[in-house]
């Protein structure tokens, strides 16, 4: 996130304030518009606006798809899978011991829940964090929502509690609740310049968002109530088409909460809201530049590429995918098809990560994809896993599952360390710890990446399965089980067994609770060549990479489904119009992006000599061996390769071209997954590595 007052490279706040204790300041007089009447008691004396009971609040996903007209998959609840063991079983478990809790103690030694109990007395600090604060409580209130969906944690439920009861004691009776524009500050709420630069409508958007979560891990509307006044009350009465006044979303998010909100509620106008926000309100006006680097204010219909701020982009691509679940209007869906090719054809880093330039947190020209300039905001690739999802939804189609699963292992993947407790806001794919920028830190002043971290692993059960009229999908694979039931109603338990990513097998017990005819949509990974599917052992025809295989047949419990796919090193290549990967490959093993980090190779061999050694079968020329006691236990990949030696011309700028080729020798080379870097010392890294030409 990129306070868009200052569209120039964000500066972060050092981790070092992240244990600083808060000053105690004067209160400041005059906050406006909060009274006794805007208490919790008093609020909860208004009816409460009725919610959906089909499916009940323990029975939605991480979206409520069950009456979406146009969506061709469903969601199944987080609730509904366990993850017993694997790879994502202890990630999942450090972010709930340690990730959600130290970000909590965070939050509060850095102000941020003080700025809600100021406006009420019981704290004279002033309003510290930037203008978008308000946001980081409600991710992380999120991230404790989804935690709660897998299984009660009375400790950290009592903890979010207090916080809610805190944030709602706040809230105006108009409905209006946010910590910045207040006292001197009101007067700018909600103008046309404010929703474009002061994070009104995004703050609102993710208490929605936790306040859903939290909703369907507890049944606990407080906050989830305290939402919908703020919409029904202030925002759909005072804000829309003329005579209301303008609205626009400076940074989407507000678009796909209403039409979450909308989902829960059956009240159309907060669907018809997140429409005319995303068409734009003519007028608002504002200079070319700053539509394009907002995403929004025009119409998203007119958007013919990916450009601007890539978290913008990526929201609004979710809030306009999920407007179109709703209305099956054809100008979205043409629209979104059309920015997705940009997406996967021009513009996405092969981690799944997005957003090539620090100025702007923005997408670059087509094919600008620098590797060490690498902006790849951590928010930003699960921004492109949350629109991979919701595209998934609309057309069932496996690429959309390809690009959730790279982002997720990779990109996603990357920005929180393996003990679960520093963070990468960027993540390049080339690295040099000598210019003193560090890259994983304890604490940022603008901390929107931890907490969303945070709330994507604790939601990630429910990315496993979807349902259709037809029967189920599974997209990722992991130790696990499923307990849920067809659309139809026939109960299904699918268990299984595996041990990826490091390994390209997985076992899927099927159980109906009675002998079922649907079909089973098995995915196959795009980069699974050569992949074989058999049901008790009999080969099953038609596994294509990049697609799910359609395995049709009366189901009876026991049944088994064996994917086998082998997991040789791939030598991957860019588009030669990527300049900064010419003559480099990249390496990558199942879903898996692998890098070079200096400290694993020779001593005294530095990765600007180093090349890959490839001949003409690339991928026999690595090996692949197991480590359990390295990064948590890992696949690392050999490679003999070549290091260049250093000649008189290496510290000279420019030379006489010799055309001789520069000595060279041979000596071994090191691999490790790219989202295990930066978990040791600070070192050189590197993922596009150049190819020895002899």
């Amino acid at each position: 996130m990129v306070d868009s007052r200052k569209v120039s490279r964000r500066q972060f706040v050092t981790s070092a304030m992240s244990v600083a204790a808060i000053s105690s300041l004067p209160a400041q007089p005059g906050l406006a518009g909060i009274s006794r009447a805007s208490s919790p008691a008093a609020m909860m004396q208004q009816a409460a606006v009725a919610l959906t009971d089909s499916p009940g609040w323990k029975d939605q996903g991480i979206e409520n798809l069950a009456k979406s007209p146009h969506a061709k998959l469903h969601d199944i609840p987080v609730r509904a899978v366990t993850i017993p063991s694997g790879f994502w079983a202890g990630r999942r478990e450090i972010n709930v011991t340690k990730s959600i809790p130290t970000m909590h103690d965070l939050l509060e030694a850095n102000g941020r829940m003080n700025n809600f109990r100021r406006l009420v007395g019981k704290n004279n600090a002033a309003q510290i964090g930037p203008v978008y604060s308000d946001s980081d409580i409600y991710k992380w209130t999120e991230a404790v929502g989804f935690v709660l969906q897998s299984g009660d944690r009375p400790e950290l439920r009592a903890m979010t509690r207090k916080m809610i009861d805190e944030v709602v004691a706040v809230q105006e009776p108009s409905g209006y609740l946010n910590t910045y524009y207040v006292g001197d500050r009101s007067s700018d709420r909600m103008t046309p310049e404010t929703q474009s630069t002061g994070h009104e409508l995004y703050c609102i958007g993710h208490m929605l968002q936790g306040a859903i979560a939290y909703y369907r891990g507890t049944g606990d509307r407080t906050l989830l109530d305290a939402g919908i006044r703020f919409v029904n009350d202030f925002l759909i009465p005072n804000y829309g088409a003329a005579p209301k006044k303008p609205i626009v979303s400076g940074h989407p998010e507000i678009e796909l909460a209403l039409i979450e909100l909308y989902r829960i509620t059956g009240d159309k106008r907060q669907l018809e809201l997140a429409g005319y926000i995303l068409h734009g309100d003519e007028r608002a006006k504002f200079p070319e530049r700053r539509t394009i680097y907002m995403f929004s204010g025009t119409p998203f219909t007119a958007r013919t590429k990916l450009q601007g701020h890539a978290v913008r982009a990526m929201y609004a691509c979710c809030g306009a995918t999920d407007y179109y679940l709703e209305t099956g209007d054809p100008a979205y869906w043409k629209t979104l098809t059309a920015l997705w090719q940009d997406l996967s054809q021009r513009q996405m880093y092969i981690s799944g990560g997005v957003g090539a330039r620090a100025e702007g947190e923005a997408f670059g020209e087509a094919y600008e994809l620098p590797n060490a300039r690498a902006y790849g905001e951590s928010c930003a690739a699960i921004g492109n896993m949350m629109w991979n999802w919701r595209m998934l939804a609309a057309d069932g189609e496996a690429k959309h599952a390809d690009i959730i699963e790279r982002a997720l292992y990779n990109g996603i993947n990357s920005g929180m360390s393996l003990e679960g407790t520093l963070y990468c806001y960027r993540n390049p794919l080339a690295f040099d710890p000598s210019g003193g920028d560090k890259i994983r830190n304890q604490w940022y002043d603008t901390t929107c990446c931890p907490p969303n971290l945070e709330r994507t692993f604790a939601s990630l059960p429910g990315y496993f399965y979807s349902t259709s009229s037809d029967g189920i999908y599974v997209h990722l694979y992991n130790d696990s089980e499923l307990s849920w039931h067809l659309e139809n109603g026939t109960g299904l338990r699918v268990t299984q067994k595996t041990n990826y990513p490091w390994d390209g097998r997985v076992d899927l017990t099927v159980a109906p609770a009675q002998p079922s005819d649907f079909t089973f949509y098995l995915r196959i990974p795009g980069w699974a060549e050569g992949a074989q599917v058999s049901v008790n052992n009999k080969a099953v025809a038609g596994a294509k990479p990049g697609e799910y295989v359609p395995i049709q047949r009366t189901w009876s419990s026991g049944d088994v489904i064996r994917l086998r796919m082998e997991m040789p090193p791939q030598v991957i290549q860019a588009n030669p119009r990527v300049t900064d990967d010419a003559g480099r490959v990249a390496v990558q093993r199942g879903p898996l992006v692998y890098c070079l980090e200096e400290l694993d190779q020779p001593q005294g061999v530095s990765l600007i000599n180093v090349a890959l050694d490839l001949g003409d079968t690339p991928s026999d020329k690595f090996q692949s061996q197991l480590q359990t006691d390295l990064l948590g236990g890992v696949v690392v990949l050999r490679h003999t390769g070549r290091a260049y030696e250093n000649d008189a011309s290496a510290n000279v700028l420019y030379s006489g071209y010799s055309g001789i080729q520069t000595k060279s020798r041979r000596l071994p080379l090191t691999f490790i997954p790219y989202y295990a870097w930066a978990n040791r010392q600070a070192t050189s890294m590197q993922v596009w590595t150049p190819v020895y030409k002899a």
